[in-house]
């Protein structure tokens, strides 16, 4: 085979019809339109539900109350007495109890009879459920007599009462709703939990002595006041009236006694002097002497 021997397949290209040219091509004249009407015409063309003008089909039917919840969940549904009847045919064995060396005694039945495992993947495999994409929900349609151990996405009131009335036990498969970590990874950033039976103790911290405590720090000298005060202006106006009381007090000191001689003439003498002393002080205070 060469390049030039490719062909398509048959039937994969088909030529165009090509209408309106006349008898002989088979679509002459009206084009396969048939005569007149609406749909022979230019822009004739109508919907395909279109039903001439009577009333339409999704008129016609009567309309459904409610609504479908789009967050229904759909099960797998199975019956106890299904699975009872699959225990009594024999297709679920229960696991035997390891063998107890050294006794020859057997068991009894109570000790012997261990419960028997049911879960979904048990059932897919015995054929009473046809998916393991749905969730599964045991519903308590028929009797149990046999204990068993079912683990199911969900359970009815019944079923759970007649499972554990047979003495078998129900558990719950819970889906997270978010995402978790994972069990039994920790982070790294996380530390080792201390043990407080092996941990050292503690020294407690006690407080220094009176005499080893840091001195107190001095305080810090106040700022100069930049501001002009009034201090000295005060000092001067309080030392004027000073010396204006100065005569009075110099006036209210007592007069120097004259010192006692033997005779008169000396007392005489003394008195004199002491008077000389007093106008000389007065002179000097006053400025001006006093009259004789």
């Amino acid at each position: 085979m060469k390049l030039h021997d490719l062909r398509p397949a048959p039937g994969a290209h088909t030529p165009k019809r090509r209408v309106g040219r006349g008898i002989a091509a088979g679509q002459g004249k009206t084009a396969g339109r048939g005569t007149k009407g609406q749909r022979s015409r230019a822009g004739g063309n109508l919907p395909a539900w279109f039903e001439g003008g009577q009333t339409p089909l999704h008129r016609r039917i009567p309309k459904l109350r409610g609504f479908r919840n789009p967050f229904r969940i759909e099960y797998e549904v199975v019956n106890i007495g299904a699975i009872a009847r699959l225990v009594e045919l024999g297709a679920l064995e229960s696991a035997e109890p390891p063998p107890s060396g050294g006794t020859k005694k057997r068991a009894s039945k109570a000790e012997a009879a261990a419960p028997i495992t049911v879960n979904q993947e048990i059932l897919r495999a015995a054929g009473l459920v046809r998916t393991l994409d749905r969730p599964m929900k045991v519903l308590g349609g028929g009797d149990l007599g046999t204990p068993l151990f079912v683990v199911a996405d969900a359970f009815s009131a019944s079923a759970r009462s007649k499972i554990e009335t047979a003495g078998g036990t129900v558990t719950v498969l819970e889906v997270p709703t978010r995402p978790t970590k994972a069990i039994g990874v920790k982070p790294e950033a996380a530390a080792a939990p201390v043990d407080e039976a092996t941990a050292a103790p503690v020294p407690e911290a006690t407080a220094p002595a009176a005499s080893e405590a840091d001195p107190e720090p001095d305080p810090e000298p106040a700022p100069p006041d930049t501001a002009p005060t009034a201090a000295p202006a005060a000092a001067r106006a309080k030392a004027k009236p000073a010396k204006a009381k100065a005569p009075k007090a110099k006036a209210a000191r007592s007069e120097p006694q004259p010192a006692e001689v033997d005779d008169e003439s000396g007392g005489a003498e003394a008195q004199a002097d002491a008077t000389a002393e007093t106008q000389a002080d007065f002179a000097v205070d006053d400025g001006s002497a006093p009259e004789a």
